[in-house]
């Protein structure tokens, strides 16, 4: 099976997890932040879980699968990116009702970091040169 769709199975399998963090109990504090830094709700669980269908239906076939990679890849990088330099992302349109956030470097990359991991991962099995 080619690697891109491997990625795709393994996305969604992840973001599947993620859309369920906030309904596992012991997961989140009193503040309701899961791990005590993520503050999802049911548009971050609506984006995740749409994000795991999407990643699901591309695994079906190598094309979708590197579409899903790239495409996938440059919105989450730079939305983590994005929330890493102003403390919100635009994905969860935060950037527009929120504004930017004034928050330690450390928290902003630490809550930012899973965007930026399975960004960068993403784009780098889509844009990797595929081998016969």
């Amino acid at each position: 099976m080619e690697l891109n769709r491997i990625g795709c199975i393994a996305y969604f399998v992840i973001l599947g997890i993620v859309t369920s963090l906030n309904y596992i109990p012991g997961l989140t504090d009193a503040e309701g932040r899961t791990f005590g830094i993520f503050a999802l709700d049911i548009y971050d669980d609506a984006l995740h879980g749409a994000s795991a269908l999407w990643a699901g239906l591309s695994a079906l076939n190598a094309r979708s699968a590197r579409f899903y990679m790239r495409t996938f890849g440059a919105l989450y990088l730079s939305d983590g990116l994005l929330g890493l330099i102003v403390g919100v992302g635009y994905l969860d349109v935060a950037i527009f009702t929120l504004g930017p956030q004034d928050m330690p470097l450390l928290f902003k990359f630490l809550a930012n970091l899973p965007h930026i991991a399975l960004g960068s991962i993403a784009l780098f099995l889509g844009w990797r040169r595929q081998v016969a």
